[in-house]
């Protein structure tokens, strides 16, 4: 069902002819035509029931014996279809705080992830009629969004390839974002934004990936320490060759090159040894 206009009159206006219709009443009584007057009466009772108010940023979903006649979305005071019952659904934008969920990502590790979502309702008829309780549905289904995506990506990736949870939280809140709109189209809700908020490994296993996390930083920092000693070795060599201050043969190029990688990559500091001997 999609939403429509419903029919009204300024507020003000719809009083001033309800207390028209009421004075005529009481008029025609003084008369002597009880009939009329009795008619007037009923017809001013009738109008009185279509007096609503609509705060800001609020809207009327109004239903006149099961049949939906329209909704008001302008805020002020107004005279709209007599005897109709009026659903106020808020169109205010607010947030919904999922709880932290436990699921498997991608490679069966168990995590812990929770988000906030931000909403508003842009069709109130889809709101009120399409489905039951749409602050309910929006709970529901961001619940459930949010253990799709958890589970088609990993937490995180020692590789660094591929899209991760952990790595990519701006490309998964997006995608949440999306496939939570497709889910609560039919709602007539407008996501805004979804956001983690919570992403951790569960207790059980998150002593045993917090050492594979260290034990993967250690062995990076060693890749670039490595690499960085072995440029640094070459550049002396190449910058004593190339001054001529002293010429190596293989053999001694090899020491040197021994000697100075024990001393950048070593964790300790290494100790000079003084040659006063021939290099040779």
């Amino acid at each position: 069902m999609k939403e429509k206009k419903a029919w009204k009159i300024n507020g003000y206006l719809g009083i001033l002819l309800i207390v028209c219709l009421l004075g005529l009443g009481v008029f025609m009584g003084m008369k002597g035509y009880i009939l009329v007057a009795m008619f007037l009466f009923v017809i001013g009772a009738l109008l009185i029931t279509g007096i609503a108010t609509v705060q800001p940023n609020q809207a009327y979903v109004l239903t006149f014996f099961g049949k939906y006649v329209g909704s008001i979305r302008e805020s002020g005071l107004f005279l709209t279809v007599p005897l109709s019952i009026r659903k106020k659904v808020s169109l205010r934008v607010r947030n919904f705080n999922s709880k932290t969920l436990k699921v498997n990502d991608v490679e069966g590790n168990p995590i812990e992830i929770a988000a906030v979502v931000v909403f508003k309702v842009i069709d109130s008829a889809k709101a009120v009629f399409d489905v039951d309780h749409y602050e309910d549905f929006v709970e529901i289904q961001s619940e459930t969004a949010l253990r799709h995506v958890a589970t088609k990506y990993p937490y995180d990736n020692i590789d660094e390839l591929g899209m991760t949870l952990r790595g990519n939280a701006e490309e998964i809140s997006n995608e949440i974002t999306k496939e939570l709109q497709d889910r609560l189209n039919v709602a007539g809700v407008d996501v805004v934004e979804a956001r983690l908020t919570h992403l951790a490994y569960s207790t059980e296993i998150a002593s045993a990936m917090l050492q594979r996390q260290q034990a993967s930083a250690i062995v990076s920092a060693r890749q670039k320490i490595v690499d960085g000693a072995v440029g640094m070795a070459q550049m002396a060599i190449e910058q004593l060759e190339k001054n001529g201050t002293i010429d190596l043969d293989e053999e001694r190029k090899v020491a040197m090159i021994n000697n100075l990688m024990v001393a950048i990559i070593s964790d300790r500091g290494a100790q000079p040894v003084v040659n006063t001997g021939s290099l040779y």
